[in-house]
């Protein structure tokens, strides 16, 4: 019997971007298979939110198309791209301050394909804030939070959209190790249940943990990719990123 071919749910295909002058992406392309997480890395300026922004429909490329499960949505806006199953959080957490944790969560669960009705949004929210940890926070202003609870409330309030494809630019920023640990056991069970990941981090710790695949991004051009025990000593990598002493202390050596 003929091995059944992975499915695709995303591809990239050679994205440009330009600020002004400058070339912000140049002829970006891979694909992620369903039920993958991969991994993003890249030092500050790299180009790594600018591919966030255009594959979740904020930014437009020069040239160049995203596909998302089969359909051309390069032009598609946030809203449509989210209806679709398309989610996303945000390096600097979008929420709601005035409203509580619970409530911020269920304006993720009415944006489901199809609006379920109040109770079910409401039971949905708080199945999300349960499964990043935040269950007795749902009656607490969101902006009251600290802001590794805010990403928190972020990443449930994109679970409760019922995303196809979840993407996470730089979730874990401010954690502590065990909200880490916790995080990658977390993302790992969702990646179980179906979901495909594309996130970037500069805890590269959390990718180790979580990744099928690394992508390394520099001046706006894949570098490298691979599982990420092989980009941890590979020299461009290195070199661009992640710097020798981290090999060092990390991995004994290069």
């Amino acid at each position: 019997m003929a091995a059944i071919a992975p499915q695709v749910c995303l591809e990239v295909r050679q994205i440009k971007k330009f600020f002004g002058d400058r070339s912000v992406l140049r002829d970006v392309s891979f694909s992620l298979e369903k039920g993958e997480i991969l991994g993003l890395i890249g030092p500050n300026g790299a180009g790594k939110t600018t591919l966030f922004n255009i594959i979740s429909g904020w930014q437009k490329p020069a040239s160049g198309s995203v596909v998302f499960c089969g359909q051309e949505t390069t032009a598609w806006p946030p809203d449509r791209l989210s209806r679709a199953g398309l989610a996303r959080t945000f390096q600097s957490p979008q929420i709601f301050p005035e409203m509580t944790a619970l409530e911020n969560v269920l304006m993720g669960a009415w944006l489901q394909r199809q609006r379920p009705p109040l109770p079910e949004a409401q039971e949905e929210a708080g199945y999300c804030l349960s499964l990043v940890g935040l269950m007795d926070k749902g009656p607490t202003l969101a902006g009251e939070l600290p802001l590794p609870q805010q990403r928190l409330v972020e990443l449930a309030r994109a679970l409760a959209t019922r995303p196809r494809l979840l993407l996470l630019d730089e979730i874990a920023a401010g954690f502590s190790q065990v909200a880490l640990n916790r995080l990658a056991a977390g993302l790992l069970k969702l990646r179980d249940q179906g979901l495909t990941l594309l996130l970037t981090d500069h805890l590269f710790t959390l990718l180790e943990a979580v990744t099928d695949r690394v992508l390394a991004l520099d001046h706006g051009e894949i570098i490298a990719q691979g599982p990420p025990a092989a980009l941890i000593r590979d020299p461009a990598v290195v070199s661009a990123y992640l710097g020798t002493r981290y090999c060092i202390i990390n991995h004994g050596g290069a």
